[in-house]
């Protein structure tokens, strides 16, 4: 075997071997999802109502999801005054879904969730002090027959049940896949402000509510992403 057969041998092996790790590369982030945070929209709410310089809100998000993911969000709710009180209504609160559907906010707690149905205490945030929680819409939680316990299995986004839906569901998936739409979901705060000397007094009046929507935007990723250059941005 000459030198030349080698090299075409070597040529076709090398070949083979991109082709396989490219196409594995392409299989890699073929459900994978981006989950954008319009910061700037609440941003916009927040000054309208004059508190751009008492209430400060953020989400931890990773730079992309499987399409099954992701289940809970983890928020952070910073006051930023000197001299007030906040308290998010947690069960005033809502998911509004890409689907149109409103659903409840559920603060995941260290406890067990045995029933959803259990009403939701205010979580206090005092001057200068930053609420970290975990949250879920009330739709992702399936309950556990051996446990009994509720566990947050699907996603906050179940773009993925359009798949098996009606044809109109489908073409809407179909569309997501190849990156042609988007889908839109929010969580719906609903906060009260008091006074710090004043708080939320049993039989008093209730503190003024701020109502700041929180919307999201899933995006199905292109094969490009997986590129080692892009994947480091």
């Amino acid at each position: 075997m000459g030198s030349n057969d080698n090299n075409l041998i070597m040529l076709t092996l090398y070949i083979i071997g991109v082709s396989y790790v490219f196409n594995q590369m392409v299989e890699s982030i073929d459900d994978q999802v981006q989950i954008e945070f319009n910061k700037a929209s609440v941003e916009e709410q927040l000054k309208g109502q004059n508190l751009q310089d008492k209430i400060g809100i953020s989400f931890s998000l990773k730079t992309m999801y499987t399409i099954e993911d992701p289940k809970e969000l983890s928020i952070g709710i910073e006051n930023k005054s000197q001299d007030i009180a906040i308290y998010v209504d947690w069960d005033n609160s809502a998911f509004e879904e890409f689907d149109g559907a409103s659903r409840r906010v559920i603060r995941k707690s260290p406890d067990v969730t045995r029933d959803l149905a259990v009403p939701q205490i205010p979580s206090l945030i005092v001057p200068g002090k930053t609420l970290r929680e975990t949250v879920a819409s009330e739709s992702v939680f399936q309950l556990d027959k051996e446990s009994g316990i509720y566990k947050a299995n699907l996603p906050i986004a179940n773009i993925i049940k359009l798949k098996s839906g009606s044809g109109g569901q489908k073409k809407q998936y179909s569309e997501f896949s190849n990156r042609k739409r988007n889908f839109e979901f929010s969580l719906d705060l609903v906060l009260r402000i008091a006074e710090t000397n004043l708080g939320i007094a049993p039989g008093s009046k209730a503190p003024p509510l701020c109502f700041v929507k929180c919307p999201f935007t899933v995006k199905k990723l292109s094969w490009t992403y997986a590129l080692p250059w892009n994947r480091r941005r």
